[in-house]
């Protein structure tokens, strides 16, 4: 099969290798396309290496169809148009998943629409709903809104009944994600955030956060008693000054959380939570994360520059032919 190979400098490239094969509990999907996430640049750069037990191909989601598996997954699977996280291995022509975790994709839904779900939603929804446990009229602030996993947030954050304040780094930005649904948006090159909130008298009960930095502590300046805030990156620094009497003060919640790394009982119960509690809905109009750009294989270099360089409004998609 073909897959996506890189090489010590990040260099992309399409190589051949030998089909993988389906363990008693997984399926073997035959890729039609697969998301493109800011872990994977990570990961091409020696920053982010794929836990131990997982495939060292890139790629954290994936859709497709499942074409082999274990006879007693046949009536369940066998010939079914699936999506779903994976443990690595996404940016190629097959990948093994988990039965478990899989999700069945509708009919009218494509595959690319389908591939564009899975990271962002289930990262989403473990911060928000799983760890931050946000409740209808409480606030949510989304750094990063114009992301993929920021473009969920934003939407789920909706969906919930929350106040959702967002910050951009453009009006561009800011647009996009008034469309999404935020009610308020603030280009951060403009104006600092936490005097915008304060000036509105809005203080945050869970805030996402993948800037980490000096972020860290303007998100304290603005967070109400038992806030959570869920840092998913650190695009702006790994260290920073605290306030510790503030931490204090207001039991300010702070966690740090990556999907790739948790066992896969977290993962399964993370897939049921997320599809009995939004389902169908997670294609509907109100929820979907518009696609910024598909593009085939053959082109993966182009979608990895277009997350470098921090231009994408949603998801990245690739597929196969």
């Amino acid at each position: 099969m073909r897959y996506v190979s890189f090489d010590e400098a990040g260099k992309l490239s399409i190589k051949m290798t030998t089909i993988p094969e389906p363990q008693s509990h997984e399926v073997l999907v035959k890729v039609a396309a697969f998301g493109v996430n800011r872990a994977d640049l990570l990961q091409k750069q020696g920053k982010y290496p794929a836990p131990s037990g997982d495939s060292a191909i890139l790629g954290l989601e994936a859709a497709g169809t499942v074409v082999d598996c274990a006879p007693h997954l046949y009536g369940q699977w066998l010939n079914r148009r699936v999506f779903a996280l994976t443990q690595g291995g996404a940016y190629a022509e097959y990948v093994c998943i988990d039965a478990q975790q899989l999700i069945a994709i509708p009919d009218e839904v494509n595959f690319d629409v389908a591939a564009s779900i899975a990271e962002v939603y289930l990262t989403a929804f473990d911060a928000i709903v799983q760890i931050g446990q946000l409740g209808s009229s409480q606030t949510l602030l989304v750094h990063g809104g114009a992301s993929g996993v920021g473009s969920a947030a934003i939407r789920l954050g909706k969906r919930l009944g929350a106040y959702v304040v967002t910050t951009q780094s453009c009006e561009r930005k800011c647009q996009y994600a008034k469309q999404l649904g935020a009610d308020l948006v603030i280009n951060y090159n403009q104006q600092c955030f936490a005097s915008a909130m304060k000036s509105q008298g809005l203080k945050a009960n869970v805030i996402i956060d993948p800037i980490a930095g000096d972020y860290l502590q303007k998100n304290l300046q603005v967070a109400a008693m038992d806030c959570h805030c869920i840092m998913l990156a650190m695009l702006g620094g790994r260290y920073c000054n605290l306030d510790m009497a503030l931490m204090l003060a207001k039991r300010f919640n702070l966690h740090g959380s990556t999907l790739r790394n948790r066992d896969i009982e977290y993962k399964r119960n993370l897939v049921n939570a997320l599809t009995n509690s939004i389902g169908a809905q997670l294609f509907s109009d109100s929820m979907s994360i518009p696609i910024y750009k598909s593009l085939d294989i053959e082109d993966i270099e182009q979608a990895h520059a277009i997350l470098q360089q921090n231009e994408n409004l949603g998801k990245v998609v690739v597929s196969i032919s």
